[in-house]
């Protein structure tokens, strides 16, 4: 990725945090290019012992910076009062927010037309292994989206959306999509205690299942079709088992109603945003 350019991090708790590991480890970006602005003690030692500057207003930062990046990751409700402040960065950086549910539209009402992505990682990007899903204002050039996409894989895979919208709809895929495997791992363990199985060993069977799955569906070649149909044998354990999960109400289809509802809830919450 290389070195050059500063980056300030607005926030640094779980993702935050995340964010700032990646670019040190997996990245090899030094430390001390990185400026946390964190007002919470313990988050910004935490900070300050990964090797970044921390301090705990914005005020604080050098008054000679000027950075490649401005990262915002904090709550959506505090957007509105603290985003006048980084203004004066507008003439060097791109700004990237990872808040939940604040459209571009209000970065544009307070920093002008600069570079501005959206950006929402999920749950798995605290290992390196999340999904990214993000959208780039008109004013974000071929240059800056793909450093911005250099600075936010360091959690994981990004893909950029066509239109920003789309972000509420991903949120219901990719957002909230590791619970739903959190759950369907509650519910395998269940199963495998209501079939005789000790819960520690139907815990582990079923979490290993779920994890060497998921890893080769995306290493295989095949489509999760195909390879559902290799390890269904006809007349078998699996095809007796999918005739279940396959009747109606399917398993399909409560996804598919899981999702809409998780949509529609995103849409909502932008709305009230």
């Amino acid at each position: 990725m290389g070195q050059s350019g500063e980056i300030v991090l607005v926030g640094c708790g779980n993702m935050g945090f995340a964010l700032l590991e990646g670019w040190v480890a997996r990245f090899g970006i030094a430390a001390d290019r990185i400026h946390v602005v964190e007002p919470v003690e313990a988050l910004r030692r935490r900070a300050t012992a990964a090797g970044a500057a921390a301090y705990a207003d914005a005020s604080d930062l050098p008054q000679a910076l000027q950075p490649r990046a401005v990262i915002v990751a904090v709550k959506p409700q505090v957007i509105g009062s603290m985003l006048a402040t980084y203004r004066r960065f507008s003439a060097t950086a791109a700004f990237v927010s990872i808040a939940a549910g604040v459209p571009i539209a209000t970065f544009e009402a307070t920093l002008g037309a600069v570079p501005i992505v959206r950006a929402m990682p999920n749950m798995p990007a605290s290992i390196g292994m999340g999904v990214i899903a993000a959208f780039a204002n008109a004013h974000t050039g071929n240059v800056q989206m793909a450093y911005v996409s250099d600075l936010l894989a360091a959690v994981g895979n990004v893909h950029w959306l066509p239109e920003e919208q789309l972000i509420n709809a991903a949120t219901a895929i990719s957002g909230s999509g590791p619970a739903y495997l959190f759950h369907f791992i509650e519910c395998l363990t269940e199963a495998g205690v209501a079939v005789g199985l000790p819960v520690e060993t139907a815990h582990a069977l079923a979490k290993q299942t779920v994890d060497g799955a998921s890893t080769l569906a995306s290493a295989s070649v095949f489509s999760p079709t195909e390879l559902r149909q290799q390890v269904t044998s006809p007349n078998g354990t699996t095809a007796a088992a999918l005739e279940v999960l396959m009747a109606e109400p399917s398993l399909a289809a409560l996804v598919r109603g899981a999702a809409a509802a998780a949509h529609h809830r995103a849409l909502e919450l932008a709305v009230v945003g």
